[in-house]
């Protein structure tokens, strides 16, 4: 990704916090208690009420990136 593409992202993502507060520290709680080897898990349900679920074992670069991610915030 380019930086200005970086740059584009900002504004959404500060609506993206004003708007779902509680995802953003729901992350935030995991990327702290997570380890490689942990379960993280995703369901969406569509306004047709149709569910798809999915999850994904931790890796170590998982982990790395979570850490990237949430030090760049701070």
């Amino acid at each position: 990704m380019n930086p200005m593409g970086i740059l584009k992202l900002k504004p959404l993502l500060e609506a993206f916090k004003e708007n779902h507060p509680k995802v953003l520290m729901f992350m935030s709680a995991m990327a702290q208690q997570a380890s490689e080897g942990g379960v993280f898990e995703m369901k969406f349900t569509s306004a047709d009420e149709k569910v798809m679920v999915t999850n994904m074992k931790l890796t170590d670069d998982d982990m790395k990136l979570l850490h990237e991610i949430f030090n760049i915030g701070q």
